[in-house]
């Protein structure tokens, strides 16, 4: 304790020594002897301290980017023939023909071979 009021009193000096000043004559130095006392031996222990507050929960992430489109799948097996279909209806009756010619009477020939000798 007595070194850090020692230190503080430096730094002070040092601190206003910056300050600007006329320049004038400047003082004389002045002297401070400081004893320095011998330590002695450590002390006990201090209290453990309290525990702190638990701390703020932090914030959600942002959300994450579309995913890639996924491969096309295989192309499906061909499907198996279909069954014959049913017979189809009977059609219609066609159309009459026209009448044929009246045959010719008179002309025949016969042609009668001669019997066998």
């Amino acid at each position: 304790m007595k070194k850090l009021i020692a230190c503080s009193a430096v730094l002070m000096t040092l601190a206003l020594g910056a300050c600007n000043k006329p320049a004038d004559v400047p003082p004389a130095p002045v002297v401070v002897t400081v004893p320095t006392p011998v330590a002695g031996p450590a002390g006990p222990a201090g209290a453990t301290g309290a525990t702190g507050n638990t701390g703020s929960m932090g914030s959600t992430g942002s959300t994450g980017g579309t995913g890639a489109t996924g491969d096309t799948g295989a192309t499906g097996n061909t499907g198996n023939t279909g069954s014959t279909g049913a017979t189809g209806s009977t059609g219609d009756t066609g159309a009459t023909g026209d009448k044929g010619q009246r045959g010719r009477t008179g002309d025949t020939v016969i042609v009668v071979p001669p019997p066998a000798r």
